[in-house]
């Protein structure tokens, strides 16, 4: 597939979810990854088969790669990675800490090879620090970032139920090379990148950390609803559908009051006039809401909502994701058959339809030796 970065070469010795993804958007732009797994392939391959008998995460994250089978134990192999490297743009790795610098391919020794490659080493909890030789995995950093500690509900912590921290990790590393290709253009060298999880998760938590730090302000677990505003959460209507609106300032209260829930005059109640004075009895304003939108039913309710002009969203199940009307789709082909997922996020006029291929285990190694041969 062609893109903004044809002709980048890539080399990514990953594995999981981080690196994976970054290098997927870099072959989306058109680069050419070159993806290094193990002889017996990423254990990603191996999460689920949910996708024609392939893992879920697999195919979405490995698109547009061809596929390098190596062992670095052997010389042959370790020499063909070499070569690889020192005509590579970008060497992306998240193997365990320590161990692309063993393996002899660490990132400050092939940019004294090559001043022009820019390396993206991804780990844990990054290259300082008593945690830098710790391993981690997205659910243990959810854990370990606080970010666990507001999510959920009163009762417990709970989970982002995707891997949140695979995947911001992977958007900063993403973001991290396109500025060090723009940098490149204007010095002449790479960049050495490190993104870990931790750090990517302890910036998410900057307000909650500003909020205790500055305030000693402790983020509660709501689900779903917000700590510093009302209304803001769900409300079922009269045939049971789960509404969430977001008031976020007192014109859309008075909007709320006069076209949803028939009170006119309760936004001019100093008890209710103002969100701090809504969010200090939190209780009293969501039944208020509560009470009428459950007299009402989901189609009045959504009408009334758009007119007046109130953000509301219904809570809806990945089966409602799937039949979604606002989905956008693209597709691409993996070795059992087509696959289709929700559109990249950063859309272009002219940008291509179809995603590149998922390579099976080893697929191009026979290819890139030839072509790479010493």
């Amino acid at each position: 597939m062609s893109g903004a970065l044809d002709g980048l070469l890539v080399v990514s010795v990953e594995q999981a979810v981080a690196a994976p993804y970054c290098s997927a958007r870099l072959a989306d732009a058109g680069a050419r990854v070159l993806k290094i797994e193990r002889p017996e392939g990423d254990f990603a391959r191996g999460y689920d088969s949910y996708v024609h008998g392939w893992s879920s995460y697999f195919v979405w994250l490995n698109r547009g790669k061809q596929s390098v089978a190596l062992d670095f134990k052997k010389k042959e192999d370790f020499d063909l990675l070499q070569r690889l490297i020192g005509k590579a743009d970008v060497l992306i790795q998240n193997l365990a800490p320590g161990a692309a610098q063993r393996a002899g391919f660490g990132s400050a020794e092939m940019r004294r090879k090559n001043k022009r490659l820019i390396t993206v080493d991804i780990s844990g909890y990054g290259d300082h620090g008593p945690y830098k030789d710790r391993r981690a995995y997205d659910l243990l950093v959810q854990a370990e970032s606080g970010m666990a500690s507001i999510t959920g509900t009163e009762h417990a912590p709970g989970r982002i139920g995707v891997s949140a921290t695979d995947v911001g990790t992977g958007m900063y590393a993403h973001a991290g090379v396109l500025e060090a290709l723009i940098a490149r253009e204007k010095t002449g060298e790479g960049r050495a990148l490190e993104v870990s999880l931790f750090s990517a998760m302890a910036e998410w938590m900057t307000v909650p950390l500003l909020a205790k730090e500055y305030s000693n302000y402790d983020w509660p677990r709501l689900g779903l609803t917000h700590p510093m505003i009302a209304p803001y959460g769900v409300y079922p209507s009269a045939d049971k559908v789960p509404l969430l609106i977001s008031i976020q300032n007192d014109r859309e209260f008075t909007r709320l009051c006069e076209s949803v829930l028939d009170r006119p005059g309760l936004d001019k109640d100093p008890d209710f006039a103002t969100n701090k004075a809504r969010n200090a009895r939190r209780d009293e304003t969501n039944k208020i809401v509560s009470d009428s939108f459950g007299a009402q039913s989901f189609e009045t309710l959504a009408a009334k909502l758009d007119a007046a002009q109130i953000a509301w969203a219904r809570v809806s199940s990945v089966g409602d994701l799937s039949a979604h009307p606002q989905v956008k789709r693209m597709s691409f082909a993996s070795p059992k058959g087509e696959v289709s997922i929700p559109a990249l996020a950063a859309s272009y006029p002219g940008q291509p339809q179809r995603l590149g291929d998922v390579p099976t285990v080893g697929q191009h190694t026979d290819q890139v030796r030839r072509e790479f041969a010493a």
